[in-house]
């Protein structure tokens, strides 16, 4: 005959037999009470569900990877790439689009990549003693390591950069022309990155930061991302115009990422130069006077001027006489302030000079470090971006 006492639990795996076997004996009799509850379980669950609010399952080996690639890179990685940062600077918050008279951003996103890539210690410079003779922009670059980075344009950028440099090695102008498509040879266009602000901005959508919607554009439909994530760019923005407005010689760290990240001085560079050649800068700006931002632009022309030199900081900053404007952009700033009788005065001089610093302090092997040499002759190359496009 059927029990009536209630319905019984199935426990799974080893787990089972153990605690049937004391159930047994432990059985109440027909006659006892329905509230006597049985003994607990001593069965202990190693990782599983049962424990609740930890892991499943995990590989040892993966702890282990990740440790390993902090320890060759210098820190952990952020959470946002450089090329993500710049686009989500660039879009607008409630309509989810770019501005449709930007040219520069698609070219910086490519001059980003290779970045990231050198930041990564997956690119450099071809170490070669003649290479102080050519101009930096037209030095060599090459694959020093060709593991996954888990960023899609990034293990697709390098993956064709290592099938290349087998047959011929290329250098950083070249190498951002060809990803953008600039290119008169049939036979190198299939080096041209495809749909590049379409996917971060898909990657950023995975990463819970922007949201994908459909927006009807008269003729046609077409998919926007407005921002969801709305206090993860008021930090950048806060990083950005802290680092372009202050005013003391130490750098503050209100500017910087959150500690451990891997070169983080260095990324707030590439990143405030980056979109002020990609011309989002202007959307950073929008709690700024008319002062402040002309300001800022002059501080982020300052650092860009130090930072497309090799070795950083050798740009000539530190005298009396103001530097010229690094980028065409600049000059115009400077032209028209001429024109108008403005004497503005620009602070922070001893603050670019710390920042260049603190920069060096990140390099491995000083003047030596062909990484970081590659940045700064990928930030020479967007300092020109006015007159190339």
């Amino acid at each position: 005959m059927a029990s009536t006492g209630g319905l019984s639990r199935r426990r799974a795996g080893a787990a089972s037999s153990s605690y049937n076997d004391e159930d047994d004996n432990h059985r109440p009799s027909a006659g006892a009470s329905r509230s006597s509850t049985p003994p607990a379980p001593t069965t202990q669950h190693a990782g599983s569900a049962f424990e609740g609010g930890h892991k499943i399952a995990f590989d040892p080996r993966d702890l282990q990877h990740d440790a390993g690639e902090e320890a060759k890179i210098g820190g952990k990685m952020p959470r946002l790439t450089i090329m993500e940062e710049v686009l989500l600077l660039g879009i607008k918050d409630k309509q989810g689009y770019l501005s449709f008279w930007n040219d520069n951003i698609s070219y910086a996103l490519r001059g980003c990549i290779l970045i990231e890539l050198a930041l990564r210690r997956r690119i450099a410079l071809v170490k070669d003693p003649n290479r102080r003779r050519i101009p930096i922009a037209e030095r060599l670059v090459e694959v020093i390591d060709d593991r996954q980075t888990g960023e899609t344009l990034l293990d697709e950028a390098l993956k064709m950069m290592k099938s290349q440099q087998d047959i011929e090695k290329m250098s950083i102008n070249s190498w951002i022309d060809l990803m953008s498509g600039e290119t008169w040879n049939v036979m190198k266009i299939g080096f041209q990155l495809k749909q590049v602000r379409e996917r971060l901005a898909k990657g950023l959508v995975d990463k819970g930061v922007l949201r994908t919607e459909k927006r009807n554009f008269l003729l046609f439909d077409m998919a926007t991302h407005p921002v969801a994530d709305v206090r993860t760019k008021e930090s950048i923005i806060t990083r950005v115009v802290t680092l372009l407005t202050s005013t003391t010689t130490a750098l503050p760290p209100a500017a910087l990422d959150k500690e451990g990240v891997q070169c983080r001085v260095l990324r707030a560079v590439c990143l405030v130069c980056a979109a002020y050649s990609a011309s989002v800068l202007d959307n950073a700006f929008g709690r700024l006077g008319y002062e402040e931002r002309e300001a800022a632009f002059q501080r982020c022309d300052d650092i860009l001027g130090e930072f497309v030199a090799w070795p950083f900081g050798t740009g000539g900053i530190g005298g009396e006489v103001p530097l010229p404007a690094a980028t065409a952009a600049g000059r115009r700033r400077q032209a028209s302030r001429l024109a108008s009788g403005s004497s503005l005065e620009i602070s922070g001089r001893e603050m670019v000079l710390g920042l260049v610093q603190e920069v060096r302090k990140e390099a491995r092997g000083g003047d030596e470090d062909v990484g970081f040499e590659l940045i700064a002759g990928v930030l020479e190359v967007l300092s020109k971006l006015d007159s190339l496009l």
